[in-house]
């Protein structure tokens, strides 16, 4: 298991809606969880989202919470794999990062 965090300067509904919008996903979930089509489970009032793939170990946490400015901390747990997975969740919340300022720039 490894546990990334993040912090982001974007209102917490943003990112949230970014990770889970189904056309960004696949941006920034990591390979191991897509390839396995990953069931989602989104708790959008706790600002909570989990995918688990389908027939493999893999899994995956992302929790939004609202900080000072109107900023968000981003906190992500992914579990199975192997060693490469610290790396992984850290390379995850950068893409979700570049997906959030793609989509403030966007709207």
């Amino acid at each position: 298991m490894a546990d990334a965090e993040r912090g982001v300067s974007a209102p917490p509904e943003v990112v949230f809606n970014t990770a889970t919008d189904p056309d960004r996903i696949s941006s920034w979930l990591p390979e191991p969880l897509l390839s396995n089509d990953p069931a989602q489970e989104v708790e959008a009032e706790q600002l909570r989202a989990r995918w688990t793939a389908r027939g493999a170990d893999w899994s995956a946490e992302l929790r939004v919470e609202p900080v000072d400015a109107g900023g968000s901390r981003l906190r992500l747990e992914i579990g199975g794999g192997g060693e490469d997975v610290d790396r992984l969740a850290d390379e995850a919340l950068d893409s979700l990062a570049r997906e959030v300022a793609d989509n403030l720039q966007a709207g």
